[in-house]
């Protein structure tokens, strides 16, 4: 099964897929950077669920496999927590000779995406322990451009990051240098631990077929809210339902959520908590 990477996804991948699903992962020649970068250089066309599907277009096509496999993920304010950082990943199965596309997807609240401003002499380091550098990667880039963005990565050593701020504060109109956490996935432990537990909810899926038509890949499609306030009984934004479909067929089942909690906490409630 071919696997369009160039940030070494294969070792988060690879183990559930061949082990449970028996397809081994074939990387594929394909220049992801070009459908977009983390650090905006080159700016993503597409969401990333779409891209998500490119890439394992693209993947099959380099490699002349039929199925293929790709990842993509987005950082930003949680949708219902606006102040909470989180991330969301992409997975895709595209089986050509069954015409089967097959899709996963997560929130992730568990990340380190986060930026820092800072001048030239200020001490980073309360940032960089929260964020886990070395082991997660750093970016640092001119807070303000004066001759277009300039862009330092791979900022392993202490010397490095600090010759990298100073420089990029220099380079900046309001002596400024920007810190950003490096969201790529082999510089990004903690992203990478989320691309390995949607990997292993893909391949449930992929082992789960259809009641209707046997076709693999019958899991979750959607959410409907609505739990219940447990003093009023007014709807909540919180799930009350869980949509399951088959993407082959169109088949689809609504069931309660699985955790069964019937109620929602008061603190939910637009009319107990305005």
């Amino acid at each position: 099964m071919a696997l369009a990477t160039r940030h070494g996804k294969d070792q988060a991948l690879g183990r559930p897929f061949r082990f449970a699903l028996g397809l081994p992962l074939v990387l594929a020649d394909v220049d992801t950077d070009a459908l977009g970068t983390f650090d905006g250089e080159r700016p993503r066309p597409a969401p990333a669920r779409e891209t998500c599907r490119f890439k394992a277009e693209q993947g099959m096509a380099a490699t002349g496999l039929t199925r293929g496999l790709a990842s993509e993920g987005s950082f930003g304010p949680h949708p219902l927590l606006p102040l909470l950082p989180v991330g969301e990943e992409w997975l895709v199965f595209r089986d050509q000779e069954q015409d089967l596309v097959v899709e996963e997807h997560m929130l992730a609240p568990r990340t380190n995406f986060s930026h820092l401003r800072l001048a030239a002499g200020a001490d980073p380091s309360p940032w960089l322990r929260r964020i886990g550098h070395p082991s997660h990667g750093v970016l640092v880039r001119a807070s303000v451009p004066l001759d277009g963005p300039t862009i330092w990565r791979d900022l392993d050593h202490p010397d490095d990051l600090w010759q990298a701020i100073r420089r990029a504060a220099a380079a900046s109109a309001d002596g400024q240098a920007l810190l950003e956490t490096d969201m790529r996935a082999h510089r990004n432990p903690t992203r990478m631990a989320s691309i390995r537990r949607l990997g292993f909810r893909l391949v449930r899926r992929l082992a789960r077929r259809c009641p209707s038509c046997g076709s693999p890949g019958f899991g979750e499609l959607e959410t409907l809210p609505g739990l219940p306030c447990a003093w009023c009984g007014t709807a909540t934004v919180l799930v009350l339902w869980e949509v399951l479909g088959c993407s082959s067929c169109g088949h689809r089942e609504r069931q309660p959520r699985r955790d069964g909690r019937l109620q929602a906490d008061p603190g939910h409630c637009p009319l107990c908590n305005p």
